[in-house]
């Protein structure tokens, strides 16, 4: 998608979601797709989706089909124009919408359980840099004075404080903008470019209590997308590369192309499995003989929603127990902090009231 196309739809996932739901319901009612779209056109809340709707009625007026009008504007994944496409041909539109729906309330969920997890710590460290940078700036400055009059030898600690202070004291009008502008562009190169996103995941996927969580996270929703395009009808290896078009996470979307690779080759789940050499890095042991079960005995997508049950229910608990771990190391990062400023600035004043004694 051109970055231009994706600003312009940055922020309608409510809306789409809302677009789907009703849409679903004003069809079940017995009303006509162009009628159902004018109807949406003018419930839609922003500017944006009002034209996007329009553009669709307008398509299909022209003689396209639903599915056709809906991928024209790039705001839906390929999973949902395929559920679109395969509703539209079998007849059952209105149902497949529902499933659209549900599928969309559920991205959206997976999505806020994964910033949930990460808000915490990033929230109390990035407060901590603020206030850290802060007291370096303005308050260090005052100390440096003070203590450099005492005519006394300076603890190592106590040095480096001063040195610090005595620095951004001078530079630190150009120091400290540059750190915040290098530290965002790091940011952005780690999490959001597409070419560099890879290596920040990675590292998220590297940090204990968050990898479990976003392991779970992403088992979840395997089960919920996989299990929800099969029980719609749509046949396993356009639904895997339905799942794979639409996975953020690059090791996870390697591996889900790699299954459409083997499973494009004729392999069986079993089989594709056993040819991916880090298959248990992404699904459990357990899991896999679940899915292999499934595929002999033609229950596949039941088990998958099974999966995806069970593992949304162990996100819940996972992502509390997340919290309560993270507080105490959050804690005693920033107690080691208070306290080397501590001692910076109490070992001085020790020597000098020493020094008077001794006197």
């Amino acid at each position: 998608m051109p970055i231009s196309k994706f600003f312009s739809n940055f922020g309608l996932d409510e809306e789409k979601e809302y677009f789907v739901e009703n849409l679903s319901l004003i069809l079940s009612a017995g009303m006509g797709i162009i009628e159902a779209l004018s109807a949406l056109q003018q419930e839609m809340k922003s500017k944006r989706m009002k034209q996007l709707v329009s553009e669709m009625k307008a398509d299909v007026e022209a003689g396209s089909q639903l599915w056709q009008a809906i991928q024209k504007t790039e705001l839906f994944s390929d999973q949902v124009i395929s559920l679109v496409r395969l509703g539209e041909s079998s007849g059952q539109l209105v149902e497949n919408l529902r499933v659209i729906a549900l599928q969309e309330q559920k991205e959206r969920s997976f999505r806020s359980k994964i910033r949930s997890a990460l808000m915490y710590p990033v929230f109390v460290l990035g407060l901590t840099l603020v206030i850290g940078i802060g007291i370096a700036w303005f308050i260090l400055p005052k100390l440096s004075t003070v203590f450099i009059g005492m005519k006394i030898k300076l603890p190592l600690i106590t040095k480096i404080l001063i040195g610090t202070g005595e620095f951004l004291k001078t530079n630190g009008a150009i120091v400290i903008p540059l750190f915040f502008i290098a530290l965002a562009a790091i940011f952005f190169f780690l999490f959001f470019f597409s070419k560099t996103k890879h290596i920040g995941q990675v590292i998220i996927l590297h940090i204990p209590g968050i990898k479990k969580v976003i392991k779970e996270v992403e088992l979840s929703r395997f089960g919920y997308i996989m299990g929800t395009l099969l029980d719609a009808g749509l046949p396993v290896l356009p639904a895997l590369q339905a799942l794979a078009k639409n996975t953020l996470l690059a090791p996870y979307k390697k591996f889900y192309e790699s299954l459409v690779q083997n499973i494009e080759d004729g392999n069986s789940f079993q089989k594709s499995f056993s040819l991916h050499p880090h298959t248990s890095d992404f699904l459990p042991i357990a899991i896999q003989q679940m899915i292999i079960a499934g595929e002999k005995s033609g229950n596949l997508s039941l088990i998958l929603k099974t999966i995806s049950t069970n593992y949304d229910g162990r996100v819940e608990i996972s992502t509390k127990n997340l919290t309560v771990i993270l507080e105490p190391i959050l804690l005693v990062i920033v107690w080691l902090g208070v306290v080397a400023v501590a001692l910076a600035v109490i070992l001085p004043i020790y020597s000098l009231i020493g020094g008077f004694k001794t006197q």
